[in-house]
């Protein structure tokens, strides 16, 4: 951009909004109401000034967090942040509320690094050193969901083509946000980042072991290179615990998509024609949308919103599952009814046929059913004669296997 990166009141601006600030990070941001906040370091580095100390506590403080399923060390962690910053770019956060933007800032400043409460967006910002050198700026609008969004669109148009080709990234975000509105997110590979809630109950042996190995470490802080190298003085890693903390919840790692050769090119295919054509005709009509004027009152433009976050949420979703595939073998010797397998029953008032599939390419009337519905369930397993009790929310039918193939 041939001006140079936008600074947060010109960004805001950009977006036709009235600007207020600047104030200090961490000091009362005097706005009781709905509005979006945009958070900077006026000189940014052309390296992420990762503070050591910060990581440090991070990982102490969340032993379950791991980069690509496997627990790092504090150099790891740092370099995994440090491939999402963006030199030369100011704004490191563009944030909103419905209800405060004061009480909304006063949240996010008090929340440790690690903890989910009392508000954890923006947590990489944490990670950082001199955080005493941000400055806030914000605006104060009924409509914060919808200029949050026009301000990502903003920020993401002034990164240079080749910075933000260099980013390990699918969608180009201020340093610390993490998602945009519509649900598309950075693939930075970090899972479990966020402390669980504290769990009721007596404290387990895990958990008091996990307490009394906590590291020592000397104070220290630096700023992480371009090329990956920890400048002076020597920069020592946390020193982690020899077993891995197991993931479970929510971030523990997927079981494998089960699908057949016909399900998987059919995923492959919907996920090609939502990311080559539905995802660029959306983009241009928000687009056209936002010039007609007022975001509160744009019906087309909230009618393309929604639009563009069903659309991102299954891109997401195929992305998820064609990362880590099994493919049924189709056409081998078949004994037992199994995925992939074309199944004959009888019911007693007839036969009809179907095929076993994976949950991601269930179809009913086309005679495709889920390994995991009550009927798929319940005959995988069993051979031709056998007689197989099917429990639903229908009721309780009696089917006999006829044949399999």
């Amino acid at each position: 951009m041939s001006g140079g990166p936008l600074g947060a009141p010109d960004l805001l601006r950009s977006v036709g909004l009235i600007v207020d600030g600047p104030a200090a990070w961490g000091t009362r941001v005097r706005s009781s109401g709905p509005g979006v906040y945009v958070i900077e370091l006026p000189s940014a580095p052309e390296s992420a000034p990762v503070d050591f100390d910060a990581i440090g506590r991070w990982l102490d403080r969340v032993p379950g967090l791991t980069i690509d399923g496997a627990v790092p060390t504090g150099r790891e962690l740092a370099a995994r942040l440090h491939r999402f910053w963006l030199p030369g770019q100011p704004v490191l956060y563009i944030g909103m509320s419905a209800v405060s933007i004061g009480a909304r800032l006063d949240a996010f400043a008090r929340t440790p690094l690690g903890d989910r409460k009392p508000h954890a967006g923006g947590y990489w910002l944490k990670a950082l050193s001199g955080l005493e050198r941000l400055r806030v700026w914000w605006s104060e609008t009924d409509a914060a969901e919808e200029y949050q969004d026009a301000l990502l669109d903003a920020f993401s148009a002034g990164v240079p083509t080749e910075v933000a080709t260099e980013l390990e990234a699918t969608v180009v975000l201020p340093f610390a946000n993490l998602q945009a509105p519509d649900g598309r997110r950075k693939e930075h590979g970090i899972k479990g980042a966020l402390a669980q809630e504290a769990p009721a109950g007596p404290v387990t042996p895990a958990q008091r072991l996990a307490a009394a190995v906590k590291p020592a470490r000397r104070p220290s802080r630096g700023i992480l290179r371009s090329d990956g190298v920890i400048g002076d003085p020597v920069r020592r890693a946390p020193v982690r615990r020899d077993v891995a903390t197991p993931v479970s919840g929510p971030d523990a790692p997927r079981p494998p998509t089960r699908v057949t050769a016909t399900g998987l090119a059919a995923m492959q295919a919907e996920h090609h024609q939502l990311t080559t054509v539905a995802r660029p005709a959306i983009v241009a009509r928000i687009k056209a949308a936002r010039e007609l004027g007022d975001l509160r009152e744009n019906s087309e433009y909230q009618e393309a919103r929604r639009e563009q976050s069903f659309a991102e949420g299954r891109i997401q979703a195929l992305d998820e599952l064609l990362r880590n595939v099994d493919v049924i073998e189709e056409g081998a010797a078949i004994h037992r009814v199994e995925l992939g397998t074309s199944v004959v029953v009888d019911d007693g008032s007839g036969e009809s046929a179907f095929r076993i599939v994976g949950p991601s390419e269930s179809d009913p009337r086309n005679g495709r059913i889920s390994a995991r519905s009550p009927i798929g369930a319940a005959m995988l397993g069993h051979l031709p004669g056998d007689e197989v009790e099917v429990v639903s929310p229908a009721g309780t039918t009696r089917y006999r296997i006829v044949s399999i193939g």
